[in-house]
């Protein structure tokens, strides 16, 4: 088992610990298989980025708590050379976590790489999430509900990730953008400001 499968393994081990819920539980809330749910947990399976979005969207936790250790600063938070993608078992993204999430500032930023002729789908988001999605090198085309728009260098959209989403690239390079999720604020209950970013969750309305 590589670092980032186990990283994942025991991340959604952990939440559901916490949560008190079953594998089939969580299945209904994520939309993942209660088959593909266990053979995470064991290590036996590395998902793909478009059903680790499926997992944190359906267990309200930011998609950075399973991609990386919380970090610990007084303000500061300096990042030095490149942190390690997730692809896992995703063949069209890349995903690499440059601030993982902040329970203080609400949100991640996160680094995402489209190869050439990939596509991949997001799940909607909790209510109140809000994505910023700025275009650093090629071309992008973002489904946001139905409608694509085309993104080239330079260019930003921002738009509320509560509605069905995707990326897409068409051309023949590459595609590179910066993925800022924010995220709306929780229940001081929910995360002190000495709070463990991994264990952040959302209120759920769904239980």
């Amino acid at each position: 088992m590589n670092d980032i499968t186990q990283q994942i393994a025991a991340t959604l081990k952990a939440t559901r610990a916490r949560r008190g819920w079953s594998l089939t539980l969580t299945a209904v809330n994520t939309g993942v298989s209660k088959a593909m749910l266990g053979q995470i947990e064991r290590g036996e399976s590395s998902p793909t980025v478009a059903t680790l979005w499926k997992i944190a969207s359906g267990m309200n936790i930011p998609f950075s708590a399973f991609i990386s250790a919380p970090e610990q600063h007084e303000g500061v938070l300096r990042r030095t050379g490149v942190p390690a993608p997730v692809s896992a078992g995703e063949t069209a993204m890349r995903v690499t976590p440059l601030f993982p999430f902040d329970a203080r500032l609400g949100f991640e930023l996160l680094v995402v790489e489209v190869v050439a002729g990939g596509a991949s789908a997001s799940s909607p988001h909790e209510r109140g999430v809000i994505e910023h999605v700025i275009v650093v090198s090629g071309e992008l085309e973002l489904d946001i509900d139905g409608v694509w728009h085309r993104l080239t260098s330079g260019d930003a959209m921002r738009f509320a990730a509560d509605r069905p989403h995707g990326y897409r690239n068409s051309t023949s390079v590459p595609v590179r953008f910066h993925n800022l999720i924010h995220y709306p604020p929780r229940p001081a209950t929910a995360a002190g400001p000495d709070a463990d970013a991994s264990a952040v969750e959302f209120p759920d309305d769904r239980l």
